[in-house]
């Protein structure tokens, strides 16, 4: 074993030595936070119950996280709520809990490579980036999860406007509207009813039509959301009746999503002229090419 290799090992047995300690610590002192509330409190109920991984970590993650509350970084807090926010809450972390998940991760990737280094016939150096690529995988997730989630509610966008218009235009106000949505649909894990249900929650606690679509165009940043915003809000300020706005914005999307998709197909079909004119050409050279041979082989022999 190298010398390099030696204190790369020392380090790592340290970092081995100092999480233990921390976890130990953790799981008899972690001091009682205070209560998950409101969205952030059931997803993070919900992630508990159902992953074992995370309900194993968490308490260490929980008192980590009052130390990397002590960083002063800003923008990246500010980053990491933004992508929290709009992967609706992942595992009901907040910030400096997804700070210090990354820090376990990483210090478990890392630990994990260097017991494999020795079996591998790997140098110990091997260790760091194992610990870098294990630290970016939770912001990585939140980030993944939050752009599935922007594609779900995009795409069942136009289906529900329509709906919440025809219980408008059978008598129901706009929350009522949104309640009768949420109440009828089974899967409430579908990203658009757990949006919906938090702007009726919102509106049902006394804020605005305006702050409460807007706080969905924050956590839902694509254009479809953000145009049914914006008419949402000049519905109000017009006076304009709902319905007829949500009807015209559902067929928006849907003539839009028609267009996109014959573009889609146009494009697909010129891509498929190469491979065509290709499998063509090799078709005629299969066909031609032994009466070419035999014409060539008879021509050559009666020389």
């Amino acid at each position: 074993m190298k010398s390099s290799d030696g204190l790369v090992l020392a380090a790592w047995v340290c970092f081995a030595l100092t999480m233990f300690m921390l976890f130990s610590l953790a799981a008899r002192r972690v001091p009682q936070p205070r209560p998950v509330l409101g969205h952030r409190g059931l997803q993070r109920a919900r992630a508990l119950s159902e992953h074992s991984a995370f309900a194993a970590i968490e308490p260490l993650a929980r008192y980590l996280a009052s130390w990397f509350a002590q960083i002063p970084a800003p923008r990246l807090r500010r980053l990491l709520a933004r992508q929290i926010s709009e992967s609706g809450d992942y595992l009901g972390l907040s910030d400096d809990e997804l700070l210090a998940t990354s820090a376990i991760t990483g210090v478990s990737a890392g630990l994990a490579m260097t017991v494999m280094a020795g079996s591998l016939s790997l140098p110990y150096m091997s260790a760091f980036p194992a610990g870098l690529l294990g630290a970016l995988v939770p912001p990585f997730r939140v980030r993944s999860v939050g752009l599935q989630r922007a594609k779900s509610v995009t795409r069942a966008l136009p289906a529900t406007i329509e709906l919440a218009a025809m219980c408008m235009e059978a008598g129901l106000d706009f929350p009522r509207a949104l309640r009768r949505i949420v109440q009828s649909t089974t899967n409430t894990r579908l990203a658009i009813i757990d949006e919906l249900g938090r702007v009726l929650q919102e509106l049902e606690l006394g804020r605005t039509r305006r702050a409460a679509m807007g706080d969905l165009s924050k956590r839902i940043p694509s254009d479809e959301v953000r145009e049914l915003v914006n008419s949402v809000i000049q519905s109000e300020e017009k006076g304009t009746p709902l319905a007829r706005v949500l009807l015209i914005q559902a067929r928006t999307l849907r003539l839009r999503r028609s267009i996109a998709a014959e573009e889609t197909a146009s494009e697909a079909a010129l891509m498929l002229v190469g491979p065509m004119a290709l499998i063509f050409l090799c078709v005629i050279a299969l066909l031609l090419g032994p009466v070419l041979l035999r014409v060539t082989t008879d021509g050559l022999g009666s020389v």
